[in-house]
């Protein structure tokens, strides 16, 4: 699991979900991807958007705490995930990506969405059999030697 900052606190818990960092490696494989291609603008920006949009919305449900706006983001989510593929595989039609580039693409992406069906059912029973719970369950954290670039002393 890569570290993308040394600053922790409640909210970014959603960091330490294997399903976001799958989500932000798949972004990182499609701008290495498009990088080397001569796409237009707007479907590089387009294609990027879509990858990048996957683990946005999952973090930005994590961070809402009611299960039924955390579902809602993870449902557009995979929505944006359908966009994905179907751009990519648009990609291979036009043949502007080579076989062993979509075959990486199309193993990231499985597994992507298959560990986002996973989290999506298990927050669906947590929902259906009252399981879910909002409270914070880790200690309160000691804000008072924290320094103002959110590091402690």
């Amino acid at each position: 699991m890569k570290e993308y900052t040394k600053r922790r606190n409640l909210n970014r818990g959603y960091m330490k979900l294997q399903v976001w960092n799958l989500g932000m490696d798949l972004f990182e494989y499609c701008n290495k991807l498009t990088s080397g291609m001569n796409l237009e603008f707007k479907l590089k920006s387009q294609l990027l958007n879509a990858s990048l949009s996957i683990p946005s919305n999952i973090a930005e449900g994590y961070c809402r705490k009611s299960i039924n706006e955390y579902l809602q983001f993870l449902y557009i989510s995979l929505g944006s995930s359908g966009e994905l593929f179907t751009r990519v595989m648009g990609l291979k039609l036009m043949r502007l990506i080579l076989e062993s580039d979509i075959e990486e693409f199309d193993r990231l992406h499985f597994e992507l969405e298959n560990k986002l069906l996973a989290l999506i059912k298990s927050l669906q029973n947590k929902k259906q059999y009252g399981t879910w719970d909002n409270r914070v369950h880790e200690p309160e954290p000691d804000y008072s030697n924290v320094t103002e670039d959110g590091l402690a002393e």
